[in-house]
Formats: C-alpha cells, structure tokens, sequence
C-alpha cells in the first residue's frame, strides 16, 4: 500500500530488524536491559541533557514531562493545537489532574507571548498554579524559528516557569532549518523525541531532561504501566534510527514539496505551500465526495486518511514514483 495517512505508519527496513534480532537485552525495570541502557546514554550525549527515560509512545512520554514538572492542580500552558492537548486523549487532565491552558496558535505555528503572559494565573488559591509552558516543533507540519525558541526560553525564565517541547518531529525542524538537533533542544528544561515517526523505529519515545526531572518521570511511568522489561530490541531499534536515518529526512522534505506542487496542479484543490517539512495541507472545492474518493484510492493501493482539510504525510515508505501513482489516480476521480 502506499500510504499518505501519517509518518507513523512507516516500517522497520531489514538493517533495523537485524539490529532488533541479535539486540542483547534484560530486565529494564532492574536497570538490567543493555541495549535500553546504551539508548539512554547515547541520547544523553546526542541531546545534551542530564538523563534520558525510553518510553512506549511520544504520549506517554509528554505526559510524563507534564506529571514531572507539575503537581496535582497545577497548570500547563499549549497551543490551541498542541498534540499533548488535542489529540493525547486529556491525560494531562485524567491522569495527572494538571489543568490544561490552551491559547491560540498563531498562523506560524506560534503562541504570542502577550497572550501566555495574560493567561498565566496569580499567586492566589481561587486558580491553579501556572507551572510550565508546552511548546511543539514541529507543529502541524511548521517549524518554530530558533529566533522563537530563544525568545521562549528568555519568557519562561523571566515568568519563572519551565519549557517542555514536544519533539515528536523534532529532528524534522532541525533539518528544515540546517541546524544540528542541540541547537533546538538547549532552550528546553525536557523535550520529548519521537523514534517511531519519520525516523522509521516501530515503537517508542524519549524523554530527556535533568537527573531529577527523569527520575521522577521514571517512577510516573511505573505508576502508569509503562515499565518495559526486555525492551533491548525496541531500544535497539531507536538508536539504529537516530544514528542512520536523520540526514534522509531531508528526502521526505523534498518529496512533500513534490506531492504540493503536484496536487495543486488538480482542478479543485488549494495547496497550503507554506508548509515546508513532511506534511501537505489542502483544502477542496465543494462538492468532492473525499469520503468516496478514499475508498476509490484504497482498493487502488493507496491510503489516505479523508477529512475536510486533507493532510498528507510523506515518509521513508513514500518514493517519488509513488507520488506520481497517487497523482494518476486521483486525476481519475477529481
């Protein structure tokens, strides 16, 4: 199948799945699993932070920055569209009684920093405790600038609050902006990197932050049932893809802009071409069945996920050629 519906959907490539077959591994809970061990310690060095926590999924992993940084009754500040807000079934909220205070990002992808200044709570018993601010890089597909980044950390140390990135794509931003992965991250009290996205891992997460922030986080994350045991082969897997699969998402860049041009050249859609990673926005004329139209692509080999702004993601499972067979056919029924 060619598939469009997200980066998440990519496969481990035969290289990656020796790596997972001949991992060693332990019992992690007892700090026995090498193969973890030697991610954590590699992400230490790769990411410049104190610690480093491998979780299940880059939820779990937000989550347990959030449940780190506040107690119970205090407040984060997002994005109107943050991922850790909109699409991270409220945890934030269910689990960890944190109060979620979103405000609406900005066209860029942005928060102004006048709204979280106006949002943040006094030192008072009738509100929460405004704890943290919550930034994502990417999001929806944009890069946040490092000029941003700079300015954010400067807000939060000036508000006494502290920074959490969710990095899910993270590596996608760096890339886009020709800068190594530190030169974003060193704004961030923790940030959390996702290994299973465009880095083409099949399951799992960092998190990275000081010795006493991941400590906590560690033991949150038992309380949740997110203690692995012989997750070397996960692990494993991560790592292959921090050390070999950054630099091709440059391809996956290249192929976005492609399938964006391409599909703006169809009758009836309009390409947001500001997006400049993996991700392609469009919007169409009134009167596309898109529901239709995706159950045509599907039993042609081609998946995508139909909503009424479509997103399309490019990943290491999607070629050039592809794109151009996605073209094609949906030439037929547009």
């Amino acid at each position: 199948m060619i598939d469009f519906r997200s980066d998440t959907v990519t496969k481990p490539t035969k290289e990656m799945r020796d790596i997972m077959y001949s991992a060693p591994v332990g019992d992690d809970i007892y700090g026995d699993d090498e193969s973890v061990n030697n991610l954590e310690y590699f992400a230490i060095t790769r990411f410049n932070f104190e610690a480093a926590l491998f979780c299940s999924s880059g939820t779990q992993a937000n989550l347990l920055a959030l449940m780190a940084h506040c107690e119970r009754g205090d407040e984060y500040i997002c994005g109107q569209n943050a991922h850790n807000y909109k699409f991270e079934g409220g945890g934030a909220a269910v689990l960890g009684s944190i109060q979620p205070q979103p405000i609406e990002n900005e066209q860029n992808g942005s928060i102004n920093f006048n709204k979280i200044a106006a949002a943040i709570k006094p030192d008072d018993s009738h509100f929460a405790k405004t704890r943290l601010l919550s930034l994502e890089n990417t999001i929806g597909g944009k890069v946040l600038t490092l000029e941003y980044l700079a300015q954010a950390q400067d807000f939060v140390n000036e508000h006494n609050l502290a920074l959490h990135l969710d990095g899910a794509r993270a590596f996608n931003a760096s890339t886009e902006l020709k800068v190594d992965i530190k030169e974003i991250t060193k704004h961030f009290d923790s940030v959390s990197i996702c290994l299973s996205k465009g880095l083409g891992a099949p399951v799992g997460s960092l998190l990275l932050g000081s010795s006493a922030l991941i400590n906590k986080a560690r033991r949150w994350r038992k309380v949740l049932g997110g203690g692995m045991r012989q997750a070397g082969m996960l692990a494993a897997a991560g790592q292959y893809a921090l050390e070999n699969n950054v630099n091709r998402l440059k391809d996956d860049h290249a192929n976005a802009r492609y399938l964006a041009e391409s599909l703006s050249a169809l009758k009836g859609f309009n390409v947001d071409m500001s997006n400049t990673t993996n991700m392609v926005y469009a919007s169409y004329v009134e009167g596309f069945d898109i529901a239709d139209i995706a159950q045509k692509l599907k039993q042609q080999g081609i998946l995508i996920s139909p909503s009424k702004q479509l997103r399309l993601v490019t990943h290491l499972g999607i070629t050039r050629k592809d794109i151009d067979t996605f073209i094609n056919v949906l030439s037929a029924h547009v």
